[in-house]
């Protein structure tokens, strides 16, 4: 699975999972996975995984801290891979810019899936 792919999952659940507390409570859960989503809707699912975890971590604009909150590898290795991914044109050194743009980046990617990973990041 793509680390992009790691992020979603952690936040949405997997695609069974949905399926399953959809029909046990036979309701939607909002929008279907894959419509497009507020990065505002993001943060408040973000928000309540946070809420749910000891410590402070700063996610809303570390990505760093936000990996670290999902439970996943926050290395650089890791985040090298992400950038590449997500088609980071930059240098894979680390470097603030590059993190700033992997944070602002997942975010977006995060709305506009909707919760789905899109075939080009599986």
């Amino acid at each position: 699975m793509s680390i992009f792919g790691k992020i979603v999952s952690s936040i949405f659940g997997s695609d069974e999972a949905k399926a399953e507390e959809s029909a046990a409570t036979a309701e939607p859960l909002g929008p279907s996975a894959g419509e497009p989503i507020t990065i505002e809707a993001v943060e408040v699912k973000i928000a309540k995984i946070a809420d749910e975890r000891p410590g402070q971590y700063n996610w809303k604009q570390s990505i760093v801290d936000l990996m670290k909150l999902l439970d996943l590898d926050s290395s650089l290795s890791a985040r090298k891979e992400l950038a590449e991914e997500l088609g980071y044109t930059g240098e894979l050194n680390g470097s603030a810019e590059m993190n700033i743009w992997l944070h602002k980046e997942v975010m977006e990617k995060l709305a506009e899936s909707g919760g789905k990973v899109p075939d080009s990041l599986k």
